[in-house]
């Protein structure tokens, strides 16, 4: 594929696939526990990026810092951000309050950016942020519930979220000179080494290995895994972080969607409202 074309097309590509990460997460919850299923992923993830990495006969790196900078990255972006919005979740947070706190990752890497990596972060950009947390903000609101929030299910979700930002910051930082494949494949080693003794201390290792079950794997580790976070490492490596950040503000809406199409969720005006107020702030943030 022609790379300005691809260039062109990998933000809306990563929003897209980026957002099935609900649909799954929704299919697999009365067949296996959050933490076991997140660290299969993990392991089959390695083995599949391990198989390319051989094929294409890529070299491994040489260095302990390379090899620490990505198991680091992988802790952060990947086992303590989905570990933590996972098991808060199934510790009673509501889904739409983790969307909501999910949202504030843009804010928070706003903020952190310039004094971690040096990247001013303009009027423009700021207005954007604040534009598209309005708009998932009410993609998500009618999915509020009105019941009590647990303490520390909600600041865990928060932890996660900070986990994701500052693995955002630190793979920009430390992992531009790693080929993506090698780099994923080094993340999920970290990942997993994260999840697997908290799979041990909190689960009971349980999964129904049904159709949807393996069919959602399936999808998680290629799609999600290693498409999804191909398409990530790829625009960090091209653009800003706080750009980067801001393009998930259309994950709630395309997730919305999906959900409406699959699952027959319905659509408010407040909703289709939000939809729009989120694209428009992506396009304000992301404008040159």
């Amino acid at each position: 594929m022609n790379p300005t074309l691809f260039a062109r097309l990998a933000p809306p590509l990563f929003v897209l696939i980026w957002a099935t990460g609900f649909i799954v997460a929704r299919f697999v919850a009365p067949y296996a526990e959050p933490l076991t299923f997140l660290f299969v992923r993990y392991v089959l993830a390695i083995i599949v990026l391990g198989v390319i990495v051989a094929v294409a006969g890529v070299t491994w790196p040489r260095k302990w810092h390379d090899w620490r900078n990505s198991l680091i990255a992988g802790v952060l972006l990947h086992g303590l951000y989905l570990g933590g919005v996972f098991w808060s979740v199934k510790h009673g947070l509501p889904a739409g309050i983790s969307a909501l706190v999910a949202g504030l990752q843009p804010l928070a890497t706003g903020l952190l950016t310039g004094p971690l990596l040096g990247e001013q972060v303009s009027a423009r950009r700021w207005t954007g942020i604040g534009i598209g947390f309005m708009g998932a903000a009410l993609v998500v609101a009618p999915k509020l519930g009105a019941g009590g929030v647990p303490p520390l299910a909600l600041g865990i979700c928060i932890l996660g979220m900070l986990s994701i930002t500052f693995g955002t910051i630190w793979q920009k930082r430390t992992g531009s000179n790693l080929d993506l494949r090698v780099n994923a494949a080094i993340q999920y080693m970290g990942a997993a080494a994260v999840t697997l003794p908290l799979v041990l201390l909190t689960e009971e290792g349980r999964m129904e290995l049904t159709p949807p079950l393996l069919g959602a794997m399936a999808w998680a580790v290629l799609g999600l895994s290693i498409g999804a976070i191909g398409l990530l490492l790829f625009l960090i490596r091209q653009g800003a972080v706080v750009g980067v950040a801001t393009l998930l503000y259309l994950v709630p809406p395309v997730a919305a969607l999906m959900a409406f199409a699959l699952f027959g969720e319905t659509l408010s005006p407040v909703q289709l409202a939000g939809m729009a107020l989120a694209a428009l702030g992506v396009a304000v943030a992301s404008r040159n």
